[in-house]
């Protein structure tokens, strides 16, 4: 027979050990929840030196490059669509903001690690990126913005409507990005503010094609101000996407977040999230309704983009547990996907069903 006391030292020890495992797989799931020090995958292949930069980056997973590249691949193909540009050029343009869009992001995360950094080490699933952990010192870290910031520069000097007229246009988004870190110290809103520096990738997107969104007219020079008013409306409704994939994203960190201090509307809203979620669905779905309306869209527009994406969103809102960290991350990482690549499968088969019937002729 086992002694009484032997098998208390042993469920003690197992318990240990599920306890430790536990822990463990919560701290796994944390890495992974974009917390920036991931080391799985391809990750695992690099040299250790390039790890941090990786890491501060976003490039694994790559959601936070398809942040940026999404609204911009939006913009193409609506504006394709919407001048019937030839493919050759569309395919050329969308490799275009690819690189853009991989520099911009890279620069965009960094910076707002930088500047977060005095936060993230308060925050469980943010204290173990690379600036706060040490991996990467704040000098290095702004030095790298500036190489990522400069890199974004040199494609738009490959703009069909030149490097000046580009980088005006690219200029509110500039201001926009740098102010985005502190947005959640001054406001409850940085999700509209994130929302806005995510959306002009639509203007920048249609720029690219060859087609304003819009212009200001000049004193004196006798041009009118002008809008084109179905890319207004699916700018705002990428504005309000980000908002709600983002506030769910927020809810991981709810607690950790009224600890410290910082905004959002996540912590505006708190129990209240889901009625505020359901409001911002209801006012993109018109938007993008309204943008197929003014662009004269087809069918498959509204059930591939329309339809696609407010199904994903509104499963994400209606089955996603606010207090529950993994089921945010989970509905914001999967949701995202969906809802993004509706979006753009959506243009693209409008795109290419116009393209056909007129091409043919």
């Amino acid at each position: 027979m086992t002694p009484p006391d032997s098998k208390n030292q042993r469920k003690d020890a197992d318990e240990k050990v599920t306890v430790g495992s536990r822990e463990a797989d919560g701290n796994s799931s944390l890495t992974q929840q974009y917390g920036g020090n991931s080391k799985s995958g391809w990750l695992a292949h690099l040299p250790e030196s390039w790890l941090p930069y990786v890491q501060l980056a976003r490039l694994s997973p790559p959601a936070g490059l398809f942040l940026i590249y999404f609204p911009h691949i939006f913009g193409i193909l609506h504006a394709a669509i919407l001048q019937r540009t030839p493919p050759s050029v569309m395919l050329q343009t969308s490799a275009l903001m690819l690189g853009g869009s991989f520099f911009f992001s890279n620069a965009n995360h960094v910076w707002n690690d930088l500047i977060d950094a005095p936060l993230d080490v308060l925050v469980e699933r943010t204290r173990n990126r690379p600036i706060p952990r040490g991996a990467v010192s704040p000098f290095a870290a702004l030095l790298f913005t500036g190489t990522q910031a400069i890199g974004a520069a040199v494609f738009l000097t490959y703009l069909s409507v030149g490097p000046f007229q580009g980088a005006l246009y690219a200029f509110p988004n500039l201001i926009g990005c740098i102010y985005y870190p502190w947005a959640k110290r001054h406001t409850n809103f940085p999700q509209l503010v994130l929302g806005f520096c995510l959306a002009w990738g639509i203007i920048m997107g249609s720029l690219a094609i060859g087609v304003e969104p819009f212009a200001i007219g000049m004193l004196g020079s006798g041009s009118k101000p002008r809008v084109e008013y179905s890319t207004l409306c699916l700018f705002l409704a990428c504005i309000l996407w980000t908002m709600i994939y983002d506030t769910v994203y927020a809810h991981q960190d709810l607690k950790d977040d009224i600890k410290v201090g910082i905004k959002s509307l996540a912590v505006m809203y708190r129990d209240r999230t889901k009625s505020l979620l359901w409001q911002l669905f209801a006012l993109m779905a018109a938007l993008l309704i309204a943008c197929g309306w003014l662009s004269e869209m087809g069918v498959i527009y509204y059930l591939v983009a329309v339809g696609g994406a407010m199904m994903s969103l509104g499963l994400m809102i209606a089955n996603v547990d606010l207090k529950d960290s993994k089921s945010c991350w989970w509905w914001f990482g999967n949701s995202f996907w969906f809802a993004g690549g509706s979006i753009a499968g959506g243009l693209l088969a409008e795109y290419l069903y116009q393209g056909g019937m007129l091409f043919a002729q």
